[in-house]
């Protein structure tokens, strides 16, 4: 009998491959909903999938079959289907089917990235994720598109590079591509070939978790893309780059120094990472005029704070702390994906409606689109980390894995920073509550964007109201890990 995982790779392959040829008729809309159809039932199989993890029949000895990867993957899909619904109405191209082709390969690099044992079927995966995504960035020919996709796709072709180099040095160490061989290979040595191996790891996969200072294409890419596409870009493919940090980089962190001095740790390294990432996004997102810039630059200091989660692992990653900070860290990604999701899929109805991306556009606009503008303050607190919201949870678990040891003062960092990041997103909840509109007529939202809304905000008043559910499930896919 064939299992879970095996199905919905051959049912994303499947659709992924199939969906252009509805170009080649007067029916291409059709494949938005067969896209989402898809999606859906992959979502549903994978979430069960996830609850009993058994052996794949694709490929066992490429692909993992735990938890850890469940949890990815169905982040990954439900974003996409999310995006896919939101599309229906946005996205506006002869290339319909082309479209949500693309969509539909990215998921599936993405379900076998998060799945990934092996360092040559993680960057087959990343590949796999990563080449539709410079196609999406530039689909939409009458904005910014071109200039984002080409700045996205060189530095997305030089990550991958990177990648790819620190793999073969890995390779030439461990004689095997197998991960779990590589980490006792590099073990055993504490050179500096090894050193270089790791920050090259570090490199690449930082580019696609936007952590400074490989943060630099996220604004123009997030500013430029489609705001659907964004919206793919922030709450879904940047998860993908953590799980192969966390698959690749903190599997290896564990056994050595990067060097012969007790600073130059890779722990210390995190944290540094860690507190020039949260600190820069949100200093950056002050001084921003667009709402789309805006948000990338948030989503960047959300990277800082979920990297301070990986710190205790790579101290010791069998403490009590360590399994604190990443059930904190992954916690974040799954509350990141619906926070960040919820904000910039109203940037695109905004978008869509106003035809305009400024913050003056928000002046108001409870009066003009009540729906998207109450979903945004929800979102906007959630990310801030205001209880009872789902953000809150999460920051705590990290801020606390880091508070009773010697990395106290990143958990500062990190409250002073979230503190920080209320006084612009307040900002922004005050120029559309209290605000004049310049306009005082009612527009009507998409119905594709109400249902979307009023998931998204029942998912972040949901789980931060029974956070426990989720926390239960998410130390179980880290004690598959450890």
């Amino acid at each position: 009998m064939m299992d879970l995982l095996t199905l919905t790779v051959l049912l994303l392959s499947g659709i992924s491959l199939t969906l252009p040829l509805l170009q080649l008729t007067k029916f291409k809309i059709v494949s938005a909903y067969i896209l989402a159809s898809v999606l859906a039932l992959s979502l549903f199989l994978i979430v069960i999938y996830g609850l009993n993890p058994v052996q794949n029949q694709l490929s066992p000895s490429l692909l993992a079959s735990d938890t850890l990867g469940s949890f990815f993957a169905a982040i990954a899909i439900g974003v996409t289907l999310f995006v896919t619904l939101a599309s229906i109405d946005y996205i506006r191209t002869p290339n319909t089917a082309i479209y949500y082709s693309l969509l539909g390969f990215t998921a599936l690099g993405m379900l076998l990235l998060s799945f990934s044992k092996d360092l040559l079927m993680l960057f087959v995966s990343w590949e796999l994720m990563s080449f539709p995504t410079y196609v999406l960035a530039g689909i939409d020919k009458k904005r910014r598109s071109n200039e984002a996709a080409v700045k996205y796709g060189i530095i997305g072709a030089m990550s991958s590079a990177i990648i790819l180099y620190a793999i073969s040095i890995a390779y030439g160490i461990a004689g095997s591509t197998q991960i779990s061989d590589v980490v006792r290979a590099l073990s055993a040595r504490h050179d500096i070939i090894v050193a270089v191996s790791i920050l090259l790891f570090v490199a690449g996969f930082g580019f696609k978790m936007s952590i400074v200072p490989f943060h630099m294409w996220i604004p123009d890419a997030y500013e430029g893309a489609p705001a659907t596409v964004s919206t793919l870009f922030a709450a879904a493919t940047k998860k993908s780059g953590f799980v192969a940090a966390i698959r690749v980089l903190l599997a290896m962190t564990t056994v050595y120094a990067v060097t012969n001095n007790t600073f130059f740790t890779v722990s210390n390294i995190l944290a540094v990472l860690a507190l020039l990432t949260m600190t820069l996004g949100n200093v950056a997102a002050l001084t921003q005029r667009s709402i789309t810039r805006l948000l990338a630059y948030s989503s960047i200091a959300q990277a800082g704070y979920i990297l301070v989660g990986f710190v205790p692992f790579a101290v010791s990653p069998l403490s009590y702390d360590a399994q604190i900070g990443l059930t904190g860290s992954l916690f974040h990604i799954l509350n990141h994906a619906v926070m960040k999701g919820s904000a910039f899929l109203v940037a695109a109805a905004v978008l869509l409606k106003l035809r305009r991306a400024d913050l003056d556009s928000y002046n108001g606009l409870a009066k003009r689109m009540p729906i998207a503008s109450f979903t945004l303050a929800i979102s906007l607190f959630a990310l801030a980390g205001i209880p009872p919201l789902n953000g809150f949870w999460s920051k705590l678990y990290i801020f606390l894995s880091v508070a009773s040891g010697p990395y106290l003062w990143l958990a500062i960092a990190g409250v002073l920073n979230s503190a920080f990041s209320l006084g612009y997103y307040a900002w922004i909840v005050k120029r559309m509550y209290l605000d004049e509109p310049e306009k005082p007529d009612r527009v009507d939202e998409p119905l594709s964007f109400v249902i979307i809304f009023a998931v998204l905000t029942a998912l972040i008043i949901g789980i931060g109201i029974f956070p426990q559910v989720f926390i239960n499930f998410i130390t179980g896919a880290v004690n598959s890990f450890i």
